[in-house]
Formats: C-alpha cells, structure tokens, sequence
C-alpha cells in the first residue's frame, strides 16, 4: 500500500508544538519531509534549546505518522538551531554573542542575581552555549555562586579569556579585585569598567548571554540599556507591592530604549516551611501576574522562597545543578524555555548577510 504524501502533509500539519502552542509546521520547524516505500522521514528544527523534551518530541511525531495509512516505519530526527535576534536601533551585536539577556529589577534584595544564574545554568541543561555576565559592579556574587575561584587569563594583554563554571563561561568584576574591597567607584567608572568586561571578554559561541544587571534604574543601568546589543529583559520581583512598583519603574526604563521584555520572574512567591512544608504568601500573591497584565508581559514562572535555593547558591552549586531533577530545578527550566522561545519569535538579526559598504575616493 502506498501512502499518500497529502495525508503526510495534512498529519504533519496538525502537530502543535507544546511551548509555542503553535504547529510546528507554521513555524516553519519542518525542514524536510520524505515518503519512501512504507517509511516517512522527518527533520525537525527548533528555534529554542529543549534537548530534554527531543524525545517526547520525537514519539510525537512518530504516533502521528503512524496513523496515516500506509505508514510501517518512521525516522524523527529533531535538533535545535539558535539565530541571533534582532537588538535595540543603532547598536551593534557583539561578536561570538548571538543573543543577549539582561535580567534586571528595579530593587536590590530581590533574588535577581541567583534568578540570572538559575536561568543560565538551565538553558545550557537544554543543550545551549551560555554565557553570563556580572554586571552588579558594587555588589559582584558571581564568583560565589559559581564556586569559581581565580581570575581570567590574558592571551594578548588587551583581552582576557571567560572563566567557567558548571559548563557556563562567566566573567565578573568580583574575579579583578579581592573579595573585601569595596567598589567606590562613581557611576562613569562603573560604567566604562561594565562595558570593558563585556567587550574585552573572549566568548565563544555563545547563544545566549545572561547579563545580570544591578539593582534599580540608575545612570548606569540606562546607560547600560543604551550601549549593549540586548535581545529582551527579563524582570525579576516579589509579590510585595513596594518591589512591584521598583519594577514598574525597570519595566518603563527598557521600553523607552526600545528593548522587549520577555516577561515577569516572580521570586518569594510563597514561603516552605522547611519542617513541615506549609506554604504561605507572606509577601502577599498573584502580584507578579497582575503587573504582566497590566502591562501585556508574560509571568514566566513562580519561585518559592525556599532555604535550599539560597544554600545552594551560597556553596557554589545553584539549583539547576544541586538538584536538577527536583521541583524548583524544574520551575527554573520552564522559565529558561519560555524565554527562549519569546526571543526565536523575535525577528532574526540580518545584518551578517549584508556585505559593508564602503566608499572610498578613485
């Protein structure tokens, strides 16, 4: 019995894709599609990195071919392909970096800077080249929270190589200066130091690249949001409603400078009682979510308040990693996916296909 490619093509079709809600097919996901003999092979593309998922991905594909007549055998493959994304008007991508993440809040003492770390160690758990970037310049964590110790190598005296930490290349004013010195810089030293560490770090093929901005919406955090190649924003915050309105005000900051924000992380969302496991909303509820209505942003994801995420961060081994197949690992995952996807629906940066032109005098 031979099968009839217009009932592949219809079956195929129908297949949603379970993080975009879209078909893949319309997503242009589907890169090739083959009928031999009794076998349909298909090549599945995703924009977004989801190694953990290839294989439910797979039997997917596999029961829905199998019931198109005709079809004995089936060939699923599935890969992931991450393109650069279009940044703010006027600034140029970084070279190596295809997609840059900053994650802010309008407020310190938020758990912004273990949210870009957990983010980060879970996209690299779904298969992505990752980088992150200490950009809190008076209060740098990264060294702690990574467990890295030392500091960047110089191959030439004018650059210095990442360092690494659980798969991820990391760089941070905390790996120049010893750990009790103070930062007493003022805010154009801050700056120009901030954008040194980004430009004169050596990444490699990085898909993305977590920056986690300071505290609040100061001359550096504008000045920042003005002069890097940011792909989205992410904003972290608790239910309170004095941190909301701080990150009302971060919100507002991105949009002026023409950067989309990819959504809300919630932190402290609920209180876990470590002995018993009740769960209560001491910094009161759903106010993350009210503030992605109000403002058209997607909530990714809800965190607890929980001892664990704080004593893994302060050994060295985040979440992602000192318990990757726990709940809160799991959140973390999610949030990572959702944003991943919000910058594959961006427009893809294109400048790399265009030749420079220049003018010279005959």
């Amino acid at each position: 019995m031979s099968i009839d490619r217009a009932l592949v093509d219809a079956a195929l079709a129908a297949v949603t894709d379970p993080n975009t809600g879209r078909p893949y097919a319309a997503a242009r996901n589907l890169k090739s599609v083959a009928v031999e003999g009794d076998t349909v092979s298909v090549a599945v593309v995703l924009g977004y990195p989801a190694m953990r998922q290839f294989d439910a991905i797979r039997k997917q594909f596999d029961d829905t071919l199998r019931a198109v007549p005709g079809v004995a055998q089936t060939r699923v493959q599935v890969s992931q392909e991450i393109a650069a994304h279009t940044v703010q008007r006027g600034v140029k991508l970084l070279p190596n970096v295809k997609n840059i993440v900053a994650v802010a809040s309008g407020k310190g003492g938020v758990g912004k800077s273990t949210t870009a770390v957990n983010l980060a160690l879970a996209l690299a758990s779904e298969g992505a080249s990752v980088g992150i970037l200490d950009a809190d310049i008076y209060g740098p964590s990264l060294p702690l929270m990574l467990g890295i110790e030392g500091r960047p190598e110089s191959p030439d005296e004018k650059t210095m190589n990442p360092m690494t930490g659980h798969g991820l290349q990391a760089n941070s004013i905390g790996f120049l200066i010893e750990q009790d010195n103070p930062m007493v810089w003022r805010g154009p030293m801050a700056t120009s130091a901030l954008e040194q560490l980004l430009r004169q770090t050596n990444w490699r093929d990085l898909d993305y690249l977590i920056v986690d901005m300071p505290p609040g919406t100061g001359d550096i955090q504008l000045t920042l949001s003005q002069r890097v190649p940011v792909t989205g924003a992410v904003i972290v915050t608790t239910p309170q409603d004095i941190a909301l309105l701080d990150a009302r005000k971060g919100l507002k900051m991105f949009e002026k400078v023409g950067i989309p924000i990819l959504g809300i992380v919630e932190n402290m969302a609920m209180h876990i009682c470590s002995n018993c496991g009740h769960e209560e909303h001491i910094f009161g509820a759903g106010g993350g979510e009210r503030m992605g209505k109000e403002y058209g942003v997607d909530l990714l994801g809800s965190l607890p308040l929980d001892i664990a995420i704080r004593e893994q961060a302060d050994s060295g081994r985040p979440t992602v990693v000192a318990d990757p197949q726990g709940r809160i690992a799991e959140i973390y995952r999610t949030i990572a996916r959702k944003v991943a996807v919000h910058i594959a629906e961006r427009a893809r940066d294109m400048s790399s296909k265009f030749p420079n032109i220049v003018v010279q005098n005959t």
